[in-house]
């Protein structure tokens, strides 16, 4: 995610790009507008879940950033190779947050360390109260009555929240759930809990199925300041956390490694 007003900053004070480029992208969000509309990723058989959205220009963004666009540039009648040139914002799309994103200096995409990336899964259901609050969070409380169900957060998780806002998927508006200022609305981790699941339980990364870490009524960021700054990473919008048990999971985040990089699209799967 990125604040609107960061997205305005960065619109109005970037370098306007070359005549060149201009038509680069018109040629890449001309053929954007035919690819299909998203479906939601189903369970795969065998014991993988896949936990990752398709990227198409259909699915939901932050507000301000562009959808993804894509358009062949080589083709199999011509060559024998076909390929597609992409282009797309960081934050698109199932996604990792580096600690680079909120925390300057703090660790790019390529320096995440590896044995981060395989870690037990704990899926933290709120969705009952997200159906009746769209600014739902993961408290204190809700961690706890986890582990009085199933046990103690084993050490070095990943913390995932479903809140079932992946059913608004098919609604774009729905999904945003914008208020009159133009501010997004949908679960999250509260700062709270983020400062438990971090200092207490120990826990490499935390995701969520909405667009951001944070509820859209948290202004300060809290989760995502406090699970950056602490060196974990975040991955927003998941798929399919309902497919997967609260415990017992491992969850596989197939990270970008692009240099000096603040995040950028994922393959998440779980291993039940």
């Amino acid at each position: 995610m990125c604040a609107p007003e960061i997205v305005r900053h960065v619109r109005d004070s970037a370098p306007r790009p070359s005549r060149r480029a201009l038509f680069g992208l018109a040629g890449l969000a001309a053929a954007a507008a035919v690819v299909p509309a998203p479906a939601v990723a189903t369970p795969r058989a065998g014991g993988v879940v896949d936990l990752t959205h398709t990227l198409t220009p259909q699915l939901p963004v932050w507000p301000g950033n562009p959808p993804i666009a894509t358009v062949p540039v080589a083709w199999h009648a011509a060559g024998g190779f076909g390929q597609l040139a992409l282009g797309y914002w960081e934050h698109t799309g199932t996604h990792l947050d580096a600690p680079a994103h909120r925390i300057e200096g703090a660790a790019t995409t390529e320096t995440l360390a590896v044995a981060d990336l395989v870690a037990p899964l704990v899926v933290l259901d709120i969705s009952a109260k997200a159906a009746v609050d769209a600014d739902a969070v993961v408290t204190v409380a809700d961690i706890d009555n986890w582990r009085a169900q199933h046990g103690e957060i084993p050490e070095r998780a990943f913390v995932a929240l479903h809140s079932g806002w992946e059913r608004h998927l098919a609604e774009p508006s729905a999904f945003l759930n914008l208020d009159a200022q133009g501010r997004p609305h949908a679960p999250g981790f509260s700062g709270e809990a983020t400062e438990y699941l971090v200092a207490q339980c120990g826990i490499v990364g935390a995701g969520v199925d909405t667009l951001s870490l944070d509820c859209g009524a948290d202004p300060d960021y809290g989760a995502h300041t406090t699970l950056l700054g602490a060196g974990r990473y975040g991955v927003e919008m998941l798929a399919n956390l309902a497919a997967v048990p609260p415990a017992g999971a491992t969850v596989v985040v197939g990270a970008p490694t692009h240099a000096g990089g603040t995040g950028g699209p994922c393959r998440v799967l779980a291993l039940t």
